[in-house]
């Protein structure tokens, strides 16, 4: 007996799916139906087609042997039937058919199924302003958005743009716009920081002062109030400030597209996600849903969340394919690992946040590490900033975030530690993970040992510190109380004693047990070095000659630099 299997979506999670199943049923029938005139795209390329670094639209378009993924391909080479420029109105689950109607005829027409996915994705936020329809905004949702933000900028247009969002597209957009097109760039968002779904503000201060160190605008805690012109866009109103602008940038945040299976009795959470389960079906059987449109399981929470990433909807699109073919495939969840590229410096991150710990109700403790990325001794090597959250009680590694140069040697280690959290690790599992070594791409004890090591004498009483924010606060509102001591070697600490005179101090770290009696046991001691290795031996030295209290900057000056609060550089400006 014929099966006919029924795909709504051609856009990663759907192509993949029936890629799949065909591969294991190959006489089954398969019907991609789409909105689009382009289906099977690259959605995250999106950027890079707007930066120039891909160069056609039509890559994002093609598999790795130059094929375009469109109706011909997947009939020719996949025998799947392609219905582009259809809309799918709704689903009668008794009757197992799917009304659909071309958008171009107005032809509505019923689809039987056996077995149905909805792979509908996700849309912009809309904003309920004045002048969101105004020409020069767009969103960056596919493929014909990204052709008209190109071809705005590439026929000079637009000389200044605007970004509402400061999430991953809104960033990558942002870094395209002012590198490659060399636009005035400003990024407004609402929350008080950079990323705010995704790093801590630690790592999100030092991502900010290096956009800002390559001109892009930052506006944070901001609510964008309307968007005006005359016949276009030319300025963009906050409850702050005017910004003038040719080019307004849309991206903040998407929604997933549930409305069809809500209307077809499917459960669907308050977000507007599609509530499936590990094999990614619906609470109907016979209907399988996933990628953008989708909630899964957060693996470190238990929760649910939201994840439109297209590696996302390619792994659960597998699920899918197999389990359409009678297989018992599972999608266990996710940690939600990201990277994002930002001119000369890459994040990357996997779990929680400190901040979004807290408020899931663990008792968390977060460990900066700033260390090099490979030997001390190799040419080339950077530093690379780590912090890594862990639950007091149960020492299990709720997330990690990473900030550095080398965007491979960086994604390495983040995935490295994703991976384990997948299954639950402690954080003395990071202590000894076994990675890969050689100096041109390691330390003997990598950066992944080190924060795992620091979190570990951190839940054990040990390291006691403060972060970057934390050591301004101290220097600029405590110099009463609080003794400031350099403990790097004096060529290092020679400028911030000509700078602060009476308060910065310097003593080497290999001399402070012979010279104790310079340093006051009444005040605090906060102890500083380049990345706050030297000052943690400090912190154990004073601590064993009896001083009560000690703190030691975690990641230490280059931790200060990176986060654009050099006491050397704050003074100059």
């Amino acid at each position: 007996m014929s099966e006919h299997v029924v795909i709504v979506g051609a856009v990663a999670l759907g192509p993949k799916a029936a890629c799949r199943f065909k591969r294991l049923r190959p006489g089954a029938q398969v019907t991609m139906i789409d909105r689009d005139r382009i289906v099977s795209y690259g959605g995250c390329g999106i950027p890079y087609f707007i930066s120039g670094d891909v160069s056609d639209l039509k890559e994002l378009r093609t598999t790795s042997f130059k094929l375009v993924r469109d109706e011909a391909f997947f009939h020719g080479c996949k025998d799947i039937d392609v219905l582009t420029r259809t809309e799918a109105v709704r689903v009668d689950r008794k009757r197992k058919v799917v009304a659909t109607r071309n958008l171009d005829t107005g032809v509505e027409t019923e689809i039987p199924y056996d077995k149905l996915v909805l792979a509908t994705g996700a849309s912009p936020r809309k904003l309920d302003i004045p002048g969101v329809d105004l020409p020069g905004v767009h969103a960056v949702a596919n493929l014909h958005d990204a052709e008209a933000v190109r071809g705005l900028i590439s026929t000079g247009k637009a000389g200044r743009a605007v970004v509402v969002g400061s999430g991953f597209i809104g960033l990558e957009v942002a870094e395209a716009l002012a590198e490659m097109w060399g636009l005035e760039v400003a990024v407004v968002e609402l929350m008080d920081h950079l990323l705010p779904r995704n790093l801590s503000p630690l790592l999100a201060r030092m991502a900010s002062h290096h956009l800002q160190e390559k001109g892009v605008e930052l506006y944070f805690g901001e609510k964008v109030l309307s968007i005006e012109g005359d016949g276009k866009a030319e300025r963009v109103v906050t409850d702050k400030r005017v910004l003038e602008a040719d080019l307004v940038v849309l991206a903040a945040g998407v929604v997933p597209n549930g409305e069809l299976a809500r209307d077809a009795g499917l459960a669907v959470s308050p977000r507007g996600g599609v509530q499936v389960d590990e094999t990614m079906r619906t609470s109907d059987p016979d209907i399988f849903s996933g990628g953008d449109c989708v909630e899964i399981k957060n693996v470190i929470t238990g929760g649910s969340m939201h994840l439109p990433l297209g590696s996302m909807a390619n792994r659960q699109g597998r699920v899918i394919g197999t389990n359409l073919a009678g297989g018992d495939a599972v999608f266990p969840g996710a940690v939600g690992s990201f990277a994002v590229k930002l001119f000369e410096r890459n994040i990357a991150g996997a779990g929680l946040t400190p901040e979004q710990a807290k408020q899931a109700g663990f008792d968390a403790v977060s460990a900066l590490v700033i260390q090099f990325d490979r030997a001390h001794f190799f040419p080339g090597k950077e530093l690379m900033s780590l912090e890594v959250t862990v639950d007091r009680a149960t020492r299990k590694v709720l997330g990690i975030q990473g900030f550095g140069p080398s965007g491979d040697a960086l994604v390495g280690r983040v995935g490295a530690v994703a991976a384990l959290m997948q299954k639950g690790c402690r954080a003395e599992d990071l202590s000894v993970l076994e990675y890969p070594y050689s100096p041109p791409f390691s330390s003997a004890m990598d950066i992944v040992n080190t924060v795992g090591t620091v979190a570990e004498n951190m839940l054990a009483g040990l390291n006691q510190g403060i972060s970057a924010e934390q050591f301004e606060a101290y220097f600029e509102g405590k110099q009463d109380s609080c003794f400031f001591l350099d403990c790097r070697e004096p060529d290092n600490a020679g400028p911030y004693l000509t700078r602060h005179p009476g308060k910065w101090h310097n003593i080497p770290q290999g001399q402070l047990r012979d010279r104790l009696d310079e340093i006051p046991r009444d005040k605090t001691v906060v102890l500083i070095c380049n990345t706050g290795i030297r000052s943690y031996e400090g912190q154990i030295t004073l601590e064993q000659a009896g001083f009560k209290d000690v703190l030691n900057v975690h990641g230490g000056m280059a931790g200060l630099k990176q986060s654009g609060l050099d006491p050397l550089k704050q003074e100059e400006a």
